[in-house]
């Protein structure tokens, strides 16, 4: 059951999900730059953010474990990884460019605390509303 306040604050709380979960799979491409073979993988946040606001409910946490509990709706929840076309490739088959990589990185960071300044200030607006 959703409420007035739940569907106020879900586009904020929606971005914000989405941009962890783009900064943790960035981060993975920094972390294995040097290694070989490896695919980097990044999502498309425009469009799932969509997906996210057309369900109409925030996403779900990402089970890091297979011993953790996830409830049924969530496995479709978490955006699907692309993988990254590089523009130069390596010789070793990894297609992590570190540039762009850290770039990304920085712009996802950027964003996401943008985004929580927004949801900080429609807290702020809520609780002025409701205290006077």
């Amino acid at each position: 059951m959703t409420t007035a306040l739940d569907r106020y604050f879900a586009p904020a709380v929606a971005a914000l999900d989405l941009r962890s979960a783009r900064g943790q799979a960035l981060a993975s491409n920094v972390a294995n730059a040097d290694t070989p073979g490896y695919k980097a993988r990044d999502f498309d946040f425009s469009a799932s953010l969509g997906r996210a606001l057309a369900r109409g409910t925030p996403l779900q946490p990402v089970r890091t474990d297979a011993a953790h509990l996830l409830p049924a709706s969530a496995a479709s929840s978490t955006p699907p990884l692309l993988y990254r076309v590089p523009v130069q490739p390596s010789i070793d088959g990894n297609t992590v460019e570190l540039d762009s990589e850290l770039a990304a990185f920085s712009d996802n960071s950027l964003r996401f605390e943008a985004d929580l300044t927004f949801l900080n200030g429609q807290m702020r607006l809520m609780s002025s509303a409701v205290t006077g």
